[in-house]
């Protein structure tokens, strides 16, 4: 028996570490390491221990023998890393490196800022100092970032990840400064005097426009916003979601869209049981959208999709769940015998999908290739939309790739709604300088300047998964040691505890305790709906089940010390 990695997988090499014959790959070191879509199990050199099993933290490695019908073209998968990538010289055992110790034994503080997954590897890799202590501080009262509020509800598995992050929250030296905004409650400066280093992970907020007429209308929405909504982000709980049409249109064919065509189109049932937030749950129960058309410039080989969500989709139309149509102008699908095996089987996937009956009694999510967006088309009012204007482009292939040109062959999709998924942007941050054309924060290897540093995508710009910023935030926290070690970060010059002076001034600071009361109370309400959690979306009774908690307490940690002034101002509620 071999194990085999599947579609949740988080890329942080967790399970690497654990493997006792050294038979996962990428790791550490080598050279693709956090570039490729997931890690993958040679099974010709696995003994079936089990050991990667325990150390996944989203449940994404399972025995060939327990894998699903739609789980075996992993199998193929796996395998096909290694006919490219043979790994022939790995050692019998993973090597650790051995720990680095600072010089100087002194106590360090850090903050970092940003609560996703990129701050929290960063406080991971510097408490593996016990001269170290970190809080993290976040403008959002719950944290993990992206994977509370941009994994897809029907990818659980994924947002086991949480798991892992519990874990980096209970370690030694490890604080939280939840509901704090830098640069509006606390200002840079005020950090650089309270903490020997800040680390910027405030990821990128914004998504990229479209650039054509018609963008501004009623029914043009970002993807970005449209994840934040059903995923319960407190900010974008008042979007307003017109679910009446038939049809959807998504422009952008990355996972994010994918995620998108898939929630508009799953069962609402089966959306029930996940932590999907309660009221964008119960308008897609209601939704009249049966058809979601995923438009991408360019040929199916130069999707910006992973094939784990490729084949993940495929599972769906096998089992009779969903109709996935191909449509391909200009371009073929591919070799589905060519040499290199991911495209090959990306190849075979679609060719499969394309030739599928459909079943019309089935929502349906089309993916049509060489399809470039023209003008949003606007009502006789010009306020609303009500079709979306395209172009079928060629190809070119240029030394710097395969570009995507439009022809004068143009026509118009009906469709009241259109959601913009072409990437993600980062916008500038308070007191840093700023790369518009990037979006990101200049650095190098992570260091702004000595005592101020950036990781994620704030650093890198917007690519990877979340493991990625494993790797990411290993590069930073060594840069910022290194500049520890050459004296050449200020000490602190302000002492005391900043979550004090914080309340002091009337911010609600939720801490750690805070944030362990809030999680508790959503699983809690989760448990009894039979999902893994419902969560909180208003901000005000987060803060109230956080206050109530403290009080049970009779502490004054979190958000009770200020809580009693703020009661009069709690705004309405979302309960499950």
């Amino acid at each position: 028996m071999a194990y085999v990695v599947t579609q949740p997988c988080c890329a942080d090499a967790s399970c690497v570490v654990a493997c006792p014959v050294n038979c996962i790959h990428p790791a550490p070191g080598d050279p693709d390491f956090g570039t490729t879509e997931m890690v993958y199990i040679d099974a010709r050199s696995c003994v079936g221990c089990g050991a990667c099993v325990t150390a996944c933290p989203v449940e994404a490695i399972k025995p060939d023998t327990a894998l699903t019908e739609t789980e075996l073209p992993f199998v193929e998968l796996n395998a096909a890393y290694y006919e490219v990538f043979p790994h022939a010289d790995r050692t019998p055992l993973a090597v650790i490196p051995p720990q680095r110790r600072l010089r100087d034994d002194r106590p360090v503080r850090v903050a970092v800022v940003g609560a996703g997954p990129a701050g929290l590897y960063v406080a991971d890799e510097l408490l593996k100092h016990p001269e170290v202590s970190v809080d993290v501080l976040d403008r959002l009262p719950a944290p993990h970032g992206l994977v509370r509020a941009g994994v897809a509800p029907d990818h659980q598995h994924t947002k086991r990840a949480v798991d892992l992050f519990a874990a980096i929250e209970g370690e030694r030296g490890f604080g939280y400064l939840l509901g704090v905004e830098v640069g509006a409650d606390v200002t840079l400066a005020e950090l650089e005097q309270r903490y020997d280093a800040v680390v910027y992970a405030v990821g990128a907020a914004a998504d990229r426009p479209l650039g054509v007429p018609g963008e501004e209308l009623v029914g043009s929405l970002s993807a970005t916003d449209f994840v934040g909504w059903y995923n319960g982000h407190p900010d974008k709980q008042d979007l307003a979601v017109d679910l009446s049409h038939e049809r959807a249109v998504v422009v952008g064919n990355g996972n994010v869209a994918l995620d998108v065509a898939r929630v508009l189109t799953a069962d609402p049932d089966d959306l029930a049981l996940t932590d999907i937030a309660r009221v964008p749950w119960s308008q897609l129960a209601a939704s009249r959208v049966r058809e979601v058309v995923v438009l991408g410039r360019r040929g199916p080989a130069q999707a910006a999709f992973t094939l784990p969500e490729l084949i993940g989709l495929a599972g769906l139309a096998r089992q009779g769940r969903l109709n996935v149509v191909v449509e391909v102008g200009g371009a073929d699908l591919g070799d589905p015998t060519g040499a290199d095996p991911v495209a090959a089987q990306r190849a075979r996937l679609l060719t499969e999908l394309s030739a599928r009956p459909v079943d019309p009694g089935l929502r349906t999510i089309v993916l049509r290739f060489c399809a470039a967006p023209v003008r949003l088309v606007p009502d006789g009012a010009g306020l609303g939309l009500v079709g979306i204007e395209i172009a079928r482009t060629r190809l070119e292939h240029t030394p710097d790739g395969v570009r995507a040109v439009p022809t004068e062959e143009t026509e118009v999709i009906a469709t009241g709604l259109v959601l913009r998924a072409v990437g993600y942007h980062g916008l500038p941050v308070a007191d840093l300088p700023y790369d518009e054309a990037r979006g990101v924060v200049p650095n190098d290897s992570g260091r702004v300047r000595p005592g101020v540093y950036v990781a994620g995508w704030v650093k890198r710009g917007p690519s990877g998964f979340i493991g990625s910023n494993k790797a990411c935030a290993q590069e930073t926290v060594e840069t910022l040691l290194d500049d520890l070690d050459a004296g050449a970060v200020t000490p602190p010059s302000v002492r005391g505890d900043l979550g004090a002076d914080l309340r002091a001034r009337g911010v609600r600071v939720v801490d750690l305790a805070g944030w362990r009361a809030l999680d508790a109370e959503e699983r809690r309400r989760g448990a009894v709906a039979g999902r893994p959690r419902t969560k909180i979306v208003d901000r005000e009774e987060m803060l109230r089940v956080v206050a109530d908690t403290a009080g049970s307490r009779g502490s004054g940690t979190g958000y009770a010390a200020s809580a009693g002034a703020q009661r009069k101002r709690r705004g309405p509620t979302i309960r499950s």
